[in-house]
């Protein structure tokens, strides 16, 4: 080459490009290589479509919570959602807690089939194909002890006497599955349902002479209990095999006491019973006379079990929304009522002074042989109900008003507690001012926990109803948006909504369930 310049300036270059390719040396600096990480939030990972297959490859037990930011069920749960991760976090538990904002992430929600919020799903070992629906409580504790049993076991495995009797000990509700064979597929049965029946302790045994100690010949589960008859027995048939759904109505039944004390702890179980049939006692438990009506109470009790819930409800604890939905007033106690949960009928007897075990006995009985008819609440007709442009209407004047041929009647069944409710309620009036001066149009209300319909049974809040002007007319569920356009259209089309014009809020709107729903609330999509 001619020019020793260019040849010096030509080696500088390909110097510091073969440099650049090299790897450094020992004791040379050396970089880690990247790794994408979840973002967290309270101890709570963050995922969207992107991270939720990271998720799932470095997290084997991972329960994902699909929520939206504007719902009050979210809202509702996510401080103790927060708490559940917590108790995990401090166990160094393998199992996290995770969440989805799925109006942010819809193909998600597609993938995963989430049609209303909060939606839980439970992953394992990555499976992101099946993941397992959510039955647990909305509470930390409750959250977290259904994934423990998910994660590790859901039984204690009993070897000998000590252990048995220190595991009955230990709680005032104990199962314990006595199997010869624990490979039996019955064993698996019993393991499944363990895993969700979290208000109990569950142990397992095949030892010979844990069979002798509590008297045992063949496979059976045994429920030992520190109240009532202390012990029910729910022998295996071998034959047929054992039935969870059989096993679990056993359990839940023989678990909870003849006689069940009313508040918020026991709520829950009492209405998870399954038992339709409920018969509660109103009194006032400050007041002797009153706590001396239990024993005979208690004594009708064992003859129904199974058949017929006997609850006790302390009128001078915060139950007043027990006595509201009765249609009682604390005075009013002491009280008998009769409550079939299904049909929601309640019945009153008509002796309502005596609360005897045989006087009880007797009043179940009648209920039972269909001698007693229902009663129905209702509220009195205010003497202001047509006032106003929304008309008040209750049991006693809504025949009178809802079924007058000569007007088309619109009317929202709703709650006073109901937040939905109290929402549309500046629509509904102004609704009905829109209206005041139609004369066959009449917009109206009726508090559907104070006053019961037998032809209307509510089950949802808000719920509303056209009755339309003429003979013979069929009444019609209003289905479509709350705004004031949307049901100003319902008016003007005749009790329809015009089909060309589809509206952008959800059909089916949200309902609250009524107060002794047993159903965990959700919002749809």
């Amino acid at each position: 080459m001619d020019n020793p310049l260019l040849s010096v300036s030509l080696l500088l270059l390909l110097g510091a490009l073969g440099l650049r390719g090299q790897s450094p040396g020992p004791g040379g600096p050396s970089e880690e290589p990247w790794k994408e990480e979840v973002p967290e939030e309270d101890g709570i990972l963050v995922l969207s479509s992107h991270t939720l297959g990271l998720a799932l490859r470095d997290h084997p037990a991972l329960l994902v919570e699909f929520y939206a930011p504007w719902c009050a069920y979210c809202k509702a749960l996510a401080p103790e959602y927060i708490k559940a991760a917590a108790l995990l976090a401090a166990e160094s538990a393998t199992a996290r807690l995770a969440k989805v904002d799925g109006p942010s992430e819809p193909e998600l929600t597609e993938e995963f089939a989430v049609t209303e919020y909060p939606t839980l799903k439970f992953f394992r070992d990555g499976n992101r194909t099946h993941p397992e629906e959510y039955t647990g409580p909305r509470e930390a504790e409750g959250i977290a002890e259904w994934l423990r049993r998910r994660v590790g076991p859901s039984t204690t495995r009993l070897e000998d006497e000590e252990g048995a009797q220190a595991l009955i000990d230990a709680q005032d509700v104990v199962v314990i599955g006595f199997f010869q064979d624990l490979q039996d597929v019955d064993v698996a049965t019993f393991l499944a349902l363990a895993q969700d029946a979290l208000d109990m302790t569950f142990g397992l045994t095949d030892r010979p002479q844990l069979f002798q100690k509590f008297g045992l010949t063949k496979d059976t589960v045994v429920l030992f209990k520190k109240f009532d008859e202390g012990r029910a027995d729910f022998p295996v048939d071998k034959e047929l095999g054992l039935d969870q759904d059989d096993l679990s109505r056993f359990l839940l039944m023989h678990s909870m006491h003849l006689v069940t004390e009313y508040n918020s702890q026991t709520s829950p179980k009492i209405f998870a019973a399954r038992i339709l049939n409920h018969l509660l006692l109103f009194i006032n438990q400050t007041l002797a006379p009153h706590q001396e009506l239990l024993a005979g109470f208690r004594e009708a009790a064992p003859s129904f079990r199974g058949q017929v819930l006997f609850v006790v409800v302390d009128v001078g604890a915060d139950n007043s929304h027990v006595l509201r939905y009765f249609g009682l007033r604390a005075e009013e106690a002491p009280a008998l009522r009769f409550i079939n949960m299904e049909t929601t009928k309640k019945y009153m007897p008509a002796d309502r002074g005596q609360v005897t075990a045989a006087s009880v006995a007797a009043f179940c009985h009648s209920v039972l042989g269909g001698k007693v008819k229902p009663y129905l609440l209702s509220q009195e007709v205010p003497p202001d109900w047509d006032q106003r442009p929304v008309k008040t209407l209750v049991g006693k004047n809504f025949e009178q008003v809802a079924f007058d041929e000569t007007k088309n009647v619109f009317i929202k069944f709703y709650a006073p507690w109901c937040t939905h409710c109290k929402e549309m309620a500046p629509t509904w009036e102004a609704l009905a001012e829109k209206y005041r001066d139609h004369e066959d149009i009449i917009i109206a209300k009726l508090d559907a926990t104070a006053n019961e319909l037998e032809a209307f049974p509510v089950h949802g809040f808000p719920t509303l109803k056209y009755f339309p002007a003429g003979q013979g007319q069929k009444v019609i569920d209003y289905r479509g948006a709350r705004d004031l356009e949307t049901l100003s259209k319902f008016l003007d089309n005749g009790g329809k909504l015009p089909e060309e014009e589809p509206t952008e809020e959800p059909l089916a709107p949200f309902l609250e369930t009524v107060a002794n729903s047993t159903v965990e609330p959700k919002e749809e999509l």
